[in-house]
């Protein structure tokens, strides 16, 4: 309900039938909200497949930031705000058994740190990282978390069988046998976010595509008793909230329209866009609206699925990624895999910079954000498990010191990041995984 006195801060805009916009953080939200005066950290993990070129990735030197290397240089506006951390291993990706594959192992032991189970029939990784915090805290939030991913493995034919397609194509584990799928279309995730949260049948779809309206026309009427409750700051804030959620829609509309037309009776999934750049864009536009009305705290971002050859005409670069990746130290070929490297850091400080431009509190959005990029091997030529590209962006409500590279001990276990951070979000825990212990260095302190 809303009040002339203090907002509660669960507050959703509602209409018609299943429509429910959650709100950000108001000012108007400040006296329920006195007992907790802190915005929530958030955590969320950003996966690129297929390793990097690492002289490309890593510094020269240790300490606070001079000029980023190449494939870290579109986050030069944000380098204050990010820990490039060294030396970090998933020593459970190595061929200790031979499990799903390299690449099998490298993802499906990310965010579980353990060995993936050797069989051609079974599957078997363990409870992820991401989903522990998911059990102890979702109750707070709409969703407990949110899976998004922008390929799947079977469809872009990159996997030839039930259980490697598990590993390579999942991050999150519920069980050590249930992995939880990705959403890959923007439009299954925006109907989840504001909708009944179920997908649209093709009646629906083209009811839809005949009144073209928006999801803000069915909400309408609270948004107005809303506004009226509002100081003129909240408004603002409001105002430019709802306008990125009717921005998201006109995207999806744009690429359902551009699929139809392509091929009416195309099989990949309905919303989804050609072009990496623009999926990108809507998927991690709506993460950055669940996180600023504390939809969710916890994302995992399968930007593509482990052992894609997924081309990337737009660099003019037909070849496949992961055949690239296998590059024999041929100058051109590692030229190549150092563009896509570059090209996908590219689009995650695009997401980088919302959330540093999105107020919240005294700070900004990106303040209270543990956001962490990286992939699973490091030099992709030979498959290399450790000093794994991986990067925090963020302050974690406060506790990081940012604007530096760190480098831990060699071999220093990556859960020992994973308990570092359970521990900020409020899931202290002794151990996880193959950890041996917190990830020193990274406080204020």
């Amino acid at each position: 309900m809303i009040t002339q006195k203090a907002l509660p801060r669960r507050t959703f805009l509602r209409g018609m039938g299943s429509a429910a916009i959650a709100l950000p953080f108001l000012d108007a939200m400040s006296p329920a909200m006195a007992a907790t005066t802190k915005s929530p950290v958030r955590m969320a993990f950003f996966y690129v497949p297929n390793g990097m070129i690492m002289d490309g990735w890593n510094p020269s030197y240790e300490g606070k930031f001079q000029e980023l290397p190449r494939a870290l240089k579109p986050l030069e506006p944000f380098k204050e705000d990010i820990l490039q951390l060294g030396n970090l291993t998933h020593n459970t990706g190595r061929a200790l058994l031979d499990g799903a594959g390299d690449h099998g192992r490298c993802s499906g032991s990310y965010l579980t740190g353990v060995q993936v189970k050797k069989s051609l029939v079974d599957i078997k990784a363990s409870v992820s990282f991401d989903q522990l915090v998911a059990n102890e805290i979702g109750k707070q939030t709409r969703f407990p978390s949110l899976e998004l991913g922008m390929e799947d493995a079977r469809q872009a034919g990159d996997c030839d069988s039930g259980y490697a397609c598990a590993y390579t194509n999942n991050l999150a584990w519920r069980s050590e046998t249930q992995p939880v799928p990705p959403i890959l279309d923007p439009r299954a995730l925006f109907e989840r976010l504001f909708g009944k949260g179920l997908p649209m049948t093709p009646e629906e779809r083209l009811r839809q595509s005949k009144y073209r309206r928006s999801i803000l026309d069915f909400v309408t009427d609270d948004t107005h008793k809303l506004e009226s409750t509002l100081g003129p700051t909240d408004k603002r804030k409001l105002d430019e909230y709802l306008s990125s959620i009717r921005e998201v829609e006109r995207q999806i509309d744009r690429a359902e329209k551009d699929n139809a037309q392509i091929d009416p009776h195309m099989d990949k999934p309905y919303g989804i866009p050609a072009d990496f750049a623009e999926h990108f864009r809507m998927m991690s536009n709506m993460m950055a609206i669940a996180f600023q009305a504390d939809q969710t705290r916890i994302v995992t971002f399968l930007m593509t699925h482990e052992g894609s050859s997924r081309p990337y005409r737009e660099l003019g670069i037909p070849d496949g990624h992961h055949p690239l990746t296998h590059h024999r130290n041929q100058p051109d070929l590692m030229e190549k895999v150092r563009q896509i490297n570059t090209y996908h850091v590219q689009q995650f400080a695009s997401f980088v910079e919302k959330m540093k431009s999105t107020k919240e509190g005294d700070g900004t959005l990106l303040d209270n954000c543990m956001l962490v990029y990286g992939a699973g091997l490091s030099d992709p030529n030979t498959h290399l498990h450790e000093d794994l590209p991986t990067i925090l962006v963020g302050k974690g409500g406060g506790y990081f010191k940012t604007g530096r590279r760190v480098i831990a001990r060699r071999e220093t276990p990556m859960c020992n990041l994973f308990l570092t951070m359970m521990d900020r979000m409020g899931v202290p825990t002794e151990n996880f995984g193959d950890s041996t212990g917190k990830l020193e260095g990274l406080d204020l302190a």
